[in-house]
Parts: C-alpha cells; sequence; structure tokens
C-alpha cells in the first residue's frame, strides 16, 4: 500500500500558449518534481490574423479576435489557478511591423508577457514536442509543422536533431501568394510546386546525407488531413489523432479526390475546420511535394505541438537553474549581493544578460559622447541585470516595482547614492523617462540625476533590442555621423519586433546624444 505522503504532487501549474498565425493554442499542466507533467485542460481559438495574407501588418481587427481569444484563455487559467503563463508568438506576429503593438497589448491588458521566438527556436522546440509525444527509434525521420505563416522542418530521431530550419511556406501565406481559384488550378499547384522546390533545397540536401521514410506532422493542418484520411478510410482515430499512420498511396488517394473540390463541397468534409476551408489547399500540396520528392512512406501524426515544446523547455531549464548556493562562491561582495537579489526574484537570466551585453556595447561606444564615468559602467551592468526583477511582485508597473525592491534589499558595498542610480536606471528601462515630477528622482541631487538620464537611455535602447526576449540580435556595428547613429544589427529571425522595441524607446536616447538613431538589420539566415 501506497502511503499518501508518497504519492508525487504536482510543484506547480503552468499554462503554455502558442500564438500562430491561424490560431492560438493553450494547454494547462501540473509539473511534478521528477520532470513530468500532465495535462489539465486545453483551448484552442480560431483567430486567423492574417485574414488578407502575411502583410507584415496586423489589422485592427486581427488584433482584436487575438486579444478576445487571449482574454479568454486568461479567464481558463484564472479559474484553473495557473501560476505562470508561457507565450510564444510565432509568425504572424514576429514579422509584422506593428506586432510589437499586439504584444505590448498583451501586457497592458491582459498581463500575459507573450514573446516573438524565432523560426529556428520555434522547429527546436516542436522538435522536442514530437519526440515527447512519439516513440522515435534509430530510424532517421523528418518532422513538419504546418502552420499558417511558416513550416518547420526537423531531422533527426531518438538520440537527437541533426537539423532544424523554419522556412516560410505556411499555408496563410501560400493560399495569398499563389491561390485565386476555386477550385485550385494545375497551373496555381504547379507554381506552389516550383516555389516549394527552390525554397527546399538545404532541405533537399539534408535528406541526401540523412536519409528518411517517414514523416510526422504536426499541428493544424497535419491533423486536419490525417483526420480526413482516418475518416474516409475508417480508420481508429476517434479518441486521439497521436500515432495515427497513413501510407502514401492513402494519402494519394484522398489527394486526388480532394484537390478537385470547391469551396462549397471542402465545407462538407466534417474533420475539416470551417476555418481552414480557404487555406488547406497549399497543405495538400506541400505533403503531395514532400511525398513524391522525397519518397516517403509513410505519414504519423503528433498532437504535440510548439505549445507541448514550450513546457518541455521550461522544465528543462528550471532543472538547469545553478543552485541559489553557488552564488557564495563569488568573491566580490557587490557582484554576490547583485546575484543574491536575481536568484531571489527568479530573474530572467538570458533575457537580462543579453541585455546587459547590449548595454555595455553601447557604453563603449558612447562613453566619450556623454561624458560617462569609468565606475557607470559597472553599474549599468547591474541595473541591466536587475532592471526585470519587479516582475517578482506583479507584470504590472514591474520597472516601479524594480525601483522598491533595489532600494530596499540592502545590497552590500555599494554606496546609497549607487543603488539609487541603480534602482532608477531600471525604473526607467520602460516607459516614462525620467522627470522632476517623479518623487524619488527629484529627491537626487542634480549630478546624479544627469547620470540616470544618460545611462537609462542606454538601457532604455538595448532592453527594446532584445524586445521578443529570445537574443535575436547576434551582432551590432555602430556607426556615428554628425547628426546621426546608425545600428547595423543582425539578427537570428525576423528582426522587426527588435527594431520596433529599439525605436520605440530612443526618444531619450536621442535627446541625450543630440543625434538622429536609425537601426538596420541583417537576418544571418537569408541570403
Amino acid at each position: 500500500m501506497i502511503e499518501t505522503d508518497q504519492i508525487a504532487q504536482p510543484t506547480k501549474r503552468i499554462a503554455a500558449i502558442d500564438l500562430g498565425t491561424n490560431s492560438f493554442h493553450a494547454v494547462l499542466v501540473d509539473i511534478y518534481p521528477d520532470g513530468s507533467f500532465r495535462t489539465i485542460d486545453k483551448l484552442k481559438e480560431m483567430v486567423i490574423l492574417a485574414e488578407k495574407g502575411m502583410d507584415h501588418h496586423l489589422s485592427e481587427e486581427a488584433m482584436e479576435r487575438g486579444l478576445d481569444a487571449l482574454r479568454r484563455i486568461k479567464f481558463l487559467c484564472d479559474s484553473q489557478n495557473v501560476e505562470h503563463i508561457l507565450a510564444c508568438a510565432t509568425s504572424a506576429i514576429r514579422e509584422a511591423k506593428n506586432g510589437g503593438d499586439f504584444i505590448q497589448r498583451t501586457i497592458d491588458e491582459l498581463g500575459i508577457k507573450a514573446r516573438a521566438i524565432s523560426g529556428k527556436r520555434e522547429a527546436e522546440m516542436i522538435g522536442y514536442a514530437i519526440r515527447h509525444s512519439i516513440a522515435l527509434d534509430k530510424e532517421m525521420v523528418l518532422m513538419v509543422d504546418i502552420g499558417g505563416g511558416s513550416v518547420e522542418f526537423i531531422v533527426g530521431n531518438i538520440d537527437g536533431f541533426h537539423y532544424f530550419t523554419s522556412l516560410k511556406l505556411g499555408v496563410a501565406r501560400m493560399a495569398a501568394q499563389f491561390v485565386n481559384s476555386d477550385p485550385i488550378t494545375q497551373k496555381e499547384m504547379e507554381a506552389l510546386q516550383d516555389h516549394f522546390r527552390e525554397a527546399l533545397t538545404e532541405v533537399a540536401n539534408v535528406l541526401k546525407k540523412y536519409p528518411v521514410k517517414t514523416i510526422i506532422g504536426s499541428s493544424g493542418t497535419m491533423e486536419n488531413i490525417g483526420a480526413m484520411i482516418a475518416d474516409r478510410n475508417s480508420m481508429s482515430a476517434s479518441m486521439t489523432l497521436n500515432e495515427l499512420v497513413y501510407s502514401q498511396k492513402d494519402f494519394w488517394s484522398f489527394y486526388d479526390y480532394f484537390i478537385k473540390l470547391n469551396k462549397k463541397q471542402r465545407l462538407k468534409e466534417k474533420q475539416l475546420e470551417e476555418k481552414r476551408v480557404d487555406i488547406i489547399n497549399p497543405g495538400m500540396v506541400l505533403v503531395n511535394f514532400l511525398i513524391d520528392e522525397f519518397n516517403i512512406e509513410n505519414i504519423k501524426i503528433s498532437e504535440a505541438a510548439l505549445r507541448d515544446g514550450m513546457i518541455i523547455d521550461y522544465i528543462n531549464k528550471e532543472k538547469e537553474k545553478p543552485n541559489s548556493q553557488l552564488v557564495a562562491h563569488i568573491a566580490d561582495p557587490r557582484k554576490r549581493s547583485i546575484y543574491e537579489l536575481l536568484r531571489k526574484c527568479n530573474w530572467l537570466e538570458q533575457h537580462s544578460t543579453h541585455v546587459a551585453n547590449l548595454a555595455l556595447q553601447l557604453f563603449d561606444a558612447f562613453k566619450k559622447d556623454l561624458n560617462l564615468l569609468e565606475s557607470d559602467r559597472e553599474l549599468l551592468e547591474y541595473a541591466a541585470l536587475l532592471h526585470d526583477i519587479g516582475y517578482y511582485i506583479s507584470h504590472s508597473k514591474h520597472h516601479k516595482h524594480a525601483l522598491y525592491l533595489i532600494r530596499n534589499s540592502e545590497l552590500r558595498g555599494f554606496k546609497e547614492d549607487e543603488v539609487n542610480l541603480m534602482a532608477h536606471i531600471a525604473r526607467y528601462h520602460r516607459r516614462s523617462t525620467p522627470k522632476k515630477r517623479h518623487k524619488k528622482f527629484k529627491a537626487l541631487r542634480k549630478g546624479l540625476r544627469k547620470r540616470i538620464k544618460k545611462l537609462s537611455a542606454l538601457l532604455r535602447v538595448a532592453d527594446g533590442l532584445d524586445r521578443s526576449h529570445f537574443q535575436n540580435v547576434q551582432h551590432m556595428d555602430i556607426k556615428k555621423t554628425k547628426n546621426k547613429i546608425s545600428f547595423l544589427i543582425t539578427t537570428e529571425g525576423d528582426p522587426e519586433l527588435e527594431i520596433w522595441g529599439a525605436t520605440r524607446k530612443s526618444g531619450l536616447f536621442e535627446k541625450v546624444t543630440g543625434k538622429t538613431l536609425e537601426i538596420f538589420a541583417l537576418n544571418r539566415n537569408e541570403p
């Protein structure tokens, strides 16, 4: 008999939300001490953010649909006592020039801190999810997640991943670009195939090295195709689609039938979601192309997708967190007390460290221009590391909470002016810039206020350059002329959110430097 106190109890209840181009998916899970998790609830909301195609702009109507969906998801999370919400934005949001506005509204209106992840990061987490849900072996497989804006390709087996990428081949994007007829014409299908062939050159080269016979498909398009084939062939998929397998011949038989249907006829397919009726055909053509081009024998369905990968990634990071006791080994009492405070407040380590490095680069570039002290460099670094600790209290007004925590944490080895300087730099990393009407700022001596303005100007821009919170900026070149400052940033993925974030926070920087800021970007993954 198992004693009650021996039964493992969950340590935390979290939610993961995948903010996709077509739909928002949420999954609520309990996490257990051994790193396992159990699903408590799920919710899926169709939103169709790119209703007029991927035009790099979210309409007000699309944003409202997205926010309404998130309100319903947030209500579910609150009713189920969720402690922590993970939210990742994908193709439509990360590419939109106003994607940052949408993300900011999720924070301001709902308290959900969504982050835009790069395509490669998305592919990696999808790989985690599929490997968690499907029993892989030594045989190499091609994992494919067909979304609205992008398609992720992962090559791997039970031992790990050998390749992963994200390509802008999503069904909403392809439908807007290539499909104008109903039913889809042969000419349109051929145009799609030509586009796929060109876009998948690198994938094709990888598959020459790692031949595969099986595709594992995840997310809505692959699930819908699998469900329709299962229904047509009387396959057992009434309870779950996970691990459903259909053959090359099964697909081709269904494809020949389905691709000829018009919208009215497609609507009669009971396993096809109504809001996918207009965009499903590019997905059908893509699957057909993959089967034919790479001689795929079987397609298997995984119901696990990005949201599940987000949970696995979260659990892995929790396991890898350094033991707080190790902080004691830091010799410098100033640095040690900073890290003790960071650990206590469950800091966002990767984001804060990246922002600190960017801020230090800006400091080194503008030290002489702004007449900064060498001692300011250390204090800016610590303020950057600490700037988001206010989340420990609340998402709302977290910059003000950071001010309170830094000023009231008995940091060792620092003078009062130094503590005030760090606290106010962190406080002004967002929202309002330093103003005399702010009582705590006004109470400081004039020289200290000037230093705070200059250093918070650097932190604001650095924080904006990691607006996605996924360290998208890999490299930055800074050029200065008489009237302008130019940043050339090299990014892992789409740079729109980082440019938006830094530009939005550039006002104080432009004021203290007396120059206009321009930001240009290179995506290292694009030719």
